[in-house]
């Protein structure tokens, strides 16, 4: 009878340590499945501020201007287009050789980069809504009051379709296109808001990373780290306190970057 009595306690016992071994095996299997994406994100160090930074916008004065190429005729105040931010070169990250610049963003798309206060850019047809803003030589946007402008242009006869900029909205900067080498390394989150702000206990700013959620609380700009070679894929989306999305034409937005190692 002992004997059976000890027979049946080792079993128990064999049963019970089994079957922690494969508790501790699946605890171990979920962490590493939430942890197989090792993408982080951090806030950038301080830029200089370029407080007084001023950019205003002479053409196209008309908000309706013919099809084809449209002229921008911008005015620059207090910042130097064409020179390297001061802190350029401690950086860590890719960086303009051409200097600092004037991002032009249309209808949301991937900004176009300009390093003269006057050009032309080619536009069909249709309605556009314009975001233009200074850019450090590492393409940080200036986040103060007048460093940017806002405008719709109709461009050629087509019917208008307005935007209200006293709605809140989002626009997508960076980052943009093909990193090569030591760029892959750390690359830059930078977006625009106009007329709202972000906090812990209010609006926020959410980015998905390669499907990897990160929720931001400031505007401000931050570094990607770790992220694998191959694509990225990007996602900026303005939400409310509750983590409801606020409605707008711009912001939603998922781009697509290319990390190669040379």
């Amino acid at each position: 009878m002992k004997n059976l009595t000890l027979i049946a306690c080792t079993v128990i016992l064999l049963a019970a340590c089994n079957g922690k071994n494969t508790k501790e095996k699946k605890d171990t299997e979920t962490t590493t499945k939430k942890d197989n994406n090792p993408i982080t994100i951090t806030k950038a160090p301080l830029s200089p501020p370029y407080e007084d930074a001023v950019l205003t916008l002479k053409e196209p004065f008309h908000e309706k201007v013919p099809a084809d190429s449209v002229y921008f005729d911008f005015v620059v105040s207090s910042y130097d287009l064409g020179v390297q931010t001061e802190d350029a070169t401690s950086r860590g990250i890719a960086n303009s050789g051409k200097g600092q610049h004037i991002h032009l963003i249309v209808n949301n798309g991937p900004y176009s980069a300009h390093y003269d206060p006057t050009f032309k850019k080619a536009m069909e047809p249709g309605n556009y809504t314009i975001l233009a803003f200074l850019s450090r030589s590492y393409h940080e946007s200036v986040k103060n009051t007048n460093a940017f402008i806002t405008t719709q242009l109709t461009v050629g006869n087509v019917p208008r379709e307005d935007v209200d900029f006293s709605q809140k909205h989002l626009f997508y900067s960076r980052p943009k296109g093909t990193y090569k080498g030591d760029d892959t390394k750390k690359l830059m989150l930078d977006f625009y808001l106009l007329n709202t702000e972000l906090a812990s206990d209010g609006n926020k700013v959410k980015a998905t990373i390669n499907g990897k959620e990160f929720l931001i609380d400031e505007w401000a700009p931050f570094y990607i780290e770790n992220a694998p070679l191959g694509e990225l894929t990007v996602s900026l989306e303005l939400i409310d306190k509750d983590g409801n999305y606020i409605e707008g034409p711009f912001n939603k937005v998922t781009r697509k970057v290319t990390l190669a190692a040379e």
